[in-house]
């Protein structure tokens, strides 16, 4: 039985702030796992984890779980987060879902880096090799930089990837046909950017989105495919309203047409979600 598996933490509590398992077979209903508690947990760096991004390795078939290496529930609050944050990436490898490794942390090389926040990673083609980009701040300013790995272990010398007149994070990439999309979420109104390109490092163009552009106080967008292979599903964490995330579909990513969900549509578990990522996965037996 194929479903999806849903990475994510859950807030600034008490273990809020480490790697909790979702699985779902339509993609829009799930059950979480582990009876709502955290599946790993990271006693590297801040000692916490958010924003877990889950990838599979398409020449080796292994899994991996990228994080910011950060934790706002010790009470340093945001501002420190921002500006003297860590600089590592907090990495977990798997061959099935169910065993894994213990985390190693990476320290991102970037230039007078307040921080390292939301890694994620998409396979390039004809690099061969995963692109991991990434949010820092530098010069007063949050932008994307990206880094090229074949291993998770040894990265190329980052390089600007995304800047805007605004501060940006939380960007996700999916490639649908011979297209690139890219949801980015600008930080001064918490609105996601949409784009898109024919090349994955190269020129996007905006796309105008009435839906996306009233969707208010929303971040760490992941986008996926539902089991008929036609339908997008991008889920949008709600952070403004401290809500969780909310669903909405599309057949046509460059339309910019979403219709959101009613609550009626969807079940995310009991566990309010926050920043995660969703995979698509051949098997759930693994699960039990």
């Amino acid at each position: 039985m194929s479903g999806y598996l849903f990475t994510y933490f859950t807030g600034e509590h008490k273990d809020g702030e480490q790697v909790y398992f979702s699985i779902s077979q339509d993609g829009l209903h799930f059950h979480d796992l582990n009876h709502g508690k955290p599946m790993l947990y990271s006693d590297l760096g801040e000692e916490g984890i958010r924003d877990p991004f889950i990838i599979q390795n398409p020449r080796n078939h292994k899994y991996y779980i990228l994080a910011t290496d950060l934790r706002i529930e010790k009470g340093l609050g945001w501002p420190h987060a921002q500006t003297e944050g860590s600089k590592d990436i907090i990495i977990w490898e798997s061959d099935d879902l169910v065993n894994w490794s213990k985390p190693w942390a990476v320290t991102m090389q970037v230039k007078n880096a307040g921080n390292v926040w939301a890694p994620e990673a998409i396979f390039d083609e004809q690099k061969q090799q995963f692109l991991i980009f990434w949010a820092s701040q530098t010069d007063g300013k949050h932008k994307v930089y990206a880094s090229y790995s074949k291993d998770f272990r040894e990265f190329s010398f980052p390089f600007l990837f995304i800047e805007k007149e605004r501060d940006v994070i939380d960007t996700t990439i999916v490639k649908d046909g011979s297209f690139y999309y890219r949801f980015t979420k600008d930080e001064t109104y918490g609105t996601i950017i949409l784009e898109w390109s024919d090349e994955l490092v190269g020129g996007y163009k905006q796309i105008d989105s009435s839906i996306l552009s009233q969707l208010v106080g929303v971040e760490g967008p992941q986008v996926y495919l539902l089991p008929d292979n036609k339908t997008w599903c991008l889920i949008v964490d709600r952070f403004k309203e401290n809500k969780g995330y909310l669903p909405l579909l599309t057949t046509d990513l460059r339309s910019g047409d979403f219709r959101i969900l009613t609550d009626e549509e969807f079940e995310l578990g009991n566990n309010k979600k926050r920043h995660g990522s969703v995979i698509r996965v051949s098997s759930l037996n693994v699960f039990g």
